[in-house]
């Protein structure tokens, strides 16, 4: 972050977005999509890129209409839980989540919780407590809902959390749930992110660093655009 000015953002929580923000598991997600899309006669570029920030059940139902849903996606997630050759964290992932109160941050990912936390051992990355996965929610992202359930289950409103996404419907699922949003560049540009509504905008988890002057409540930030 040296030699880049920083804006100072003041928070009462982090909620992360899992896969793109804080681990890379984009080689295992491309094997096993590409892999499902082959087998049912779909074009596996245009598969993994539809399935990345959502559940896998909705990427199911889409495609297979008529399909047996819940089997079919059992199937996927045993593939993926199977491969986690690659699985690594992110630049400045674990630095980060290190340097936070435990009870001030939480991930809300579009994994089933086996997968998400199979991903996060994979990394070396803790398992919160608190964590909501497509397990535990009845509508996904962009729905508002799961950065509703995190905000809850930390105890602070939404308008007081700060999101960390990476996908558009992960930006528009905090943006609905009142949240404000630091998006990462992982898979769109700054230009992109922005028009999703982003707040601001990284290269990725080093960017964001906790200010000593942060206390057990009030976070603050330092976010180098």
């Amino acid at each position: 972050m040296s030699g880049r000015p920083s804006t100072e953002v003041h928070c009462g929580a982090l909620l992360f977005d899992l896969d793109g923000v804080l681990i890379d598991s984009t080689p295992a997600v491309t094997r096993v999509w590409s892999q499902w899309a082959i087998d049912h006669g779909f074009d596996p570029t245009e598969v993994v890129a539809r399935a990345h920030g959502r559940p896998s059940l909705t990427t199911v139902r889409e495609y297979l209409p008529h399909a047996d849903h819940a089997a079919e996606n059992r199937k996927v997630e045993q593939a993926e839980i199977k491969d986690i050759q690659g699985v690594v964290p992110l630049p400045g992932a674990s630095e980060l989540l290190a340097s936070l109160p435990p009870h001030r941050w939480t991930i809300v990912t579009s994994c089933t919780r086996a997968l998400a936390e199979v991903r996060l051992k994979a990394a070396g990355l803790p398992v919160p407590p608190t964590m909501v996965t497509s397990t535990d929610i009845t509508l996904g992202k962009p729905h508002p809902e799961p950065y509703l359930k995190a905000a809850g289950k930390l105890g602070i409103e939404p308008a007081e959390c700060v999101v960390l996404e990476d996908a558009p419907a992960g930006i528009r699922s905090g943006k609905a749930a009142g949240a404000r949003v630091i998006a990462l560049q992982t898979i769109l540009d700054k230009a992109a992110l922005r028009s999703e509504g982003a707040d601001w905008t990284v290269r990725n988890c080093a960017d964001v660093r906790l200010a000593a002057d942060s206390s057990d409540s009030a976070l603050i930030l330092r976010v180098s655009e």
